[in-house]
């Protein structure tokens, strides 16, 4: 087990102007599980894949430990990938899939047994060890891919959208699995997945990227409590924060009928930077309905079963605005009902530009 570091590591694809990945500084602790989150084309992968040495790194670095690997041939990193596709060996029986790249080593066949019924207890397999990889589920056989690397005891596991494949109630339970299988075995992991949803509940940080920058890192409480910019705040959490322009008047910021106070950081720098104008951001489950905030109509009510969400049209200014308040689940609302908007906590408030101004607690 090893800390994983990027020091300024940038990647520029032949024939494009704008890296892949620019500049990455980021510090991963031994035996952390840090998760990579972003778009499609937010460079999440190509970092991956300049860690596992697949990707070729034109400035900076990467360290496994306290050794340099930036020029160090894949093979010898001391990694073990898993791949979102499984990348297992159709004609050969789990057992075999698992134990190949030991052979490959040289490892004798009596430590290669060992290893993979120890990897094969771990992950519930003992019974599928004879089976070949059409006979199992994609549940399995992602299963089979893990035991694949967990024999090889590296120092680091990198994990590209291992659950992609997986069906949404399979993807569930194999997170929870794959999340208590590191903790257990306490190996460095870097996971790379879109879903904000799978980085949030696995990682024990995560960084945000967009266009190859690093936008944020930090533990999942903290990027949902206070995102460093818009993108971090519009990107996390499901259903998205609510994320209007809204005109400074006096002492806050307004939202159709609602004046939103400014804590006194955010008014100090409303005042420094002479804005006219900031995007408020508040999460679904700190609006309320009730009878003194911005009227509006709502347009859906989805039912979740212990909670819902109510998606309301309010005025503001020359336009109109989509508000989504979560309540409690069986709610009486229904669709073109008038009802009541209001903002009475954890408000937070940005530039246009896209920089964090503060948060009223």
């Amino acid at each position: 087990m090893a800390e994983v570091k990027y020091e300024n590591a940038t990647r520029i694809y032949p024939g494009t102007e704008q890296p892949a990945v620019a500049g990455l500084n980021l510090d991963i602790a031994d035996g952390e599980l840090l998760v990579l989150v972003g778009p499609s084309g937010s460079g999440k992968s190509t970092a991956l894949r300049m860690l596992a040495g697949l990707e070729f790194i034109d400035d900076g670095g990467v360290y496994i430990g306290e050794r340099d690997v930036t020029l160090v041939p894949p093979k010898d990193r001391d990694i073990a990938m898993v791949f979102q596709n499984y990348a297992l060996y159709p004609q050969m029986s789990v057992a075999a899939n698992m134990g190949f790249a030991l052979k490959q080593q040289g490892v004798s066949k009596a430590e290669r047994v060992e290893r993979v019924q120890e990897a094969a207890r771990i992950l519930d397999l003992e019974p599928y060890l004879d089976r070949k990889p059409k006979n199992l589920s994609g549940g399995q056989r992602q299963r089979v891919a893990m035991g694949r690397a967990i024999v090889r005891r590296p120092q680091v596991f990198l994990m590209d959208e291992p659950l992609s494949n997986l069906d949404a109630k399979l993807r569930v339970q194999t997170r929870t699995q794959l999340a208590d299988l590191q903790a257990r075995l306490g190996v460095t992991t870097v996971y790379v997945t879109h879903d904000q949803v799978e980085a949030m509940t696995m990682g024990h940080r995560v960084a945000v990227l967009k266009d190859g920058h690093l936008q944020q890192v930090d533990t999942p409480k903290e990027l949902y409590r206070r995102p460093a910019n818009l993108f971090v705040a519009g990107f996390i959490g499901s259903p998205a924060m609510n994320l209007i322009t809204g005109r400074v008047v006096e002492g806050g910021a307004q939202i159709g009928s609602l004046t939103l106070p400014f804590g006194d950081v955010a008014r100090a720098e409303v005042a420094r930077r002479g804005l006219t104008e900031v995007v408020v951001g508040v999460r679904p489950e700190h609006m309320n309905l009730g009878t003194d905030g911005a009227p509006g109509e709502v347009i859906v009510v989805e039912e979740l079963g212990s909670e819902a969400y109510v998606h309301v049209r309010i005025a503001h200014d020359d336009r109109e605005e989509l508000l989504v308040v979560r309540v409690e689940g069986e709610t009486p609302i229904q669709r073109g009902e008038v009802v009541s908007v209001d903002a009475p906590e954890k408000i937070h408030f940005f530039d246009p530009s896209g920089d964090r101004l503060d948060e009223v607690a």
